[in-house]
């Protein structure tokens, strides 16, 4: 449905997500090419987002395999449903059922349990490719990524019982890290790479006005100036775009029309999560901070 940079871009602002052209390029070349995209950068930059707007825009189930240490192949891709299969075993004993018949009968594609990576394959093979989102795939270990590399290769996968799923179309991949580890050479290989960097000041700013669009604008100026500034200082865990967000949403709730020492300290655990991050904003650095968005955001026109 894409036939341009331009045209992913004017779809991407369509869902009320503001690209760089370098990232539409990335996204256009990963549908075209039908290879996975990586996206690394800060949490909270909007990574896991895209995804989820190109979901919507090409109309097609986004699965989500949500990664964490010790995920494994049986959460990954499949399970066998061990309590139905035990139910089946014994209502065959009870019908007298010979044991080969009770055998050819155990492990059928009626017991069998799929997680997210043989969804997508088994989706793909029934003509519907998804969105495949692989997210925080920097939380799983580095078992888990070999299992990957296999999967990304050929888009197929074999269950002994059953046989080999093959995806025929792949399906459109997104993967993210947070970069807390580094991942391994071999995924990033099989992948179109994108560093996602935290917004300018103009482009936050156009993302606030775009997903809150009630909001003051004098407010939406001080929000992103505040925001910009926080991030320059040295932090556990700076605020990232989804914070922004959701602390503009906050302020508008509060019916604020700008920032005041008085509504950040109120409100302050909205953008900092960890209570060193707010005692050193708000004991230290607050009042210079708010100062210096109030002139920011008055310089905007």
């Amino acid at each position: 449905m894409f036939n341009s940079v331009d045209s992913v871009q004017t779809a991407l602002a369509d869902q009320r997500y503001i690209a760089e052209r370098s990232l539409a390029t990335a996204i256009y070349l990963a549908l075209q090419l039908r290879k996975p995209i990586f996206l690394e950068g800060e949490a909270g930059v909007g990574k896991t987002e895209i995804a989820k707007v190109l979901s919507a825009l090409l109309t097609t189930p986004l699965i989500r395999l949500q990664c964490y240490e010790g995920l494994d192949a049986s959460s990954a891709l499949y399970e066998w449903n061990y309590a139905h299969q035990l139910l089946y075993l014994r209502l065959q004993e009870a019908s007298g059922t010979g044991r080969d018949a009770m055998r050819s009968g155990l492990f059928t594609r009626e017991f069998l349990q799929p997680r997210p990576l043989l969804q997508a394959v088994e989706a793909c093979a029934a003509g519907q490719p998804p969105v495949l989102l692989i997210d925080e795939i920097d939380r799983a270990d580095e078992e888990f990524e070999a299992l990957l590399l296999e999967l990304l290769s050929d888009f197929q996968i074999t269950i002994p019982e059953l046989g080999t799923i093959r995806a025929g179309t792949p399906p459109i991949v997104v993967i993210t890290s947070n970069r807390t580890r580094e991942v391994h050479d071999a995924l990033k290989r099989r992948c179109l790479y994108y560093w996602v960097e935290y917004p300018s000041f103009e482009k936050e700013l156009r993302i606030v006005q775009t997903r809150a669009p009630h909001v003051e604008p004098m407010l939406a100026r001080q929000v992103t100036a505040f925001i910009q500034d926080l991030r320059a200082l040295e932090l556990f865990k700076a605020p990232g775009v989804a914070e922004t967000l959701d602390w503009t949403a906050a302020l508008v709730a509060l019916d604020q029309r700008e920032l005041s020492i008085d509504v950040v300290r109120e409100t302050i655990g909205v953008i900092l999560k960890y209570q060193d991050d707010i005692e050193t904003v708000v004991k230290g650095a607050l009042p210079a901070i708010l100062d210096r968005a109030k002139v920011r955001a008055q310089g905007v026109g």
